[in-house]
């Protein structure tokens, strides 16, 4: 499909706030090297774009079994949705339509078993992060309003 000069396309996208018993959240860091992007890191939480064809629940339990080698058989209800926009690894800019899925968990040995050649690139650490930690911290986390949601939850 063509981009219609000036539109943005849109990037349909599923993410988990996995949280601990503790309260904090799961987060990957991403550090992009060279490309489009080169310098930038943030923060973010697990998950990725839906497969064409693909439900945002689909979405979910795919990226969170290639991101973390946990399973879901239901992702349950989406529990947040924040619409951005942003540049893309290739370069392009798109309306990132992301459907948030919370999934409360036993500490687990994370498993990068089943990441893209991509993720092994731009992934660099994880960790779990309190709400008072994402608000102190003086690195991008996504998405911003991040602390506040997790406190919510």
């Amino acid at each position: 499909m063509s981009e219609v000069q000036g539109v943005l396309p849109d990037r349909p996208t599923s993410r988990w706030l996995i949280l601990d018993g503790q309260g904090r959240v799961l987060l990957f860091r991403f550090v992009y090297a060279d490309g489009p992007l080169a310098g930038t890191a943030f923060w973010a939480t697990p998950g990725g774009g839906c497969d064409p064809g693909e439900t945002y629940e689909d979405a979910a339990r795919r990226e969170l079994f290639e991101e973390t080698g946990l399973s879901v058989v239901d992702p349950g209800p989406q529990v947040a949705r924040r619409v951005v926009e942003f540049c893309l690894p290739d370069g392009r800019m798109a309306n990132v339509d992301q459907r948030f899925f919370l999934l409360r968990v036993e500490p687990f040995a994370l498993s990068a078993s089943g990441w893209t050649e991509d993720e092994r690139q731009v992934l660099t650490e994880h960790r779990w992060w309190s709400a008072d930690e994402i608000r102190a911290s003086r690195e991008a986390v996504w998405p911003a309003d991040l602390a506040d949601l997790v406190e919510a939850l």
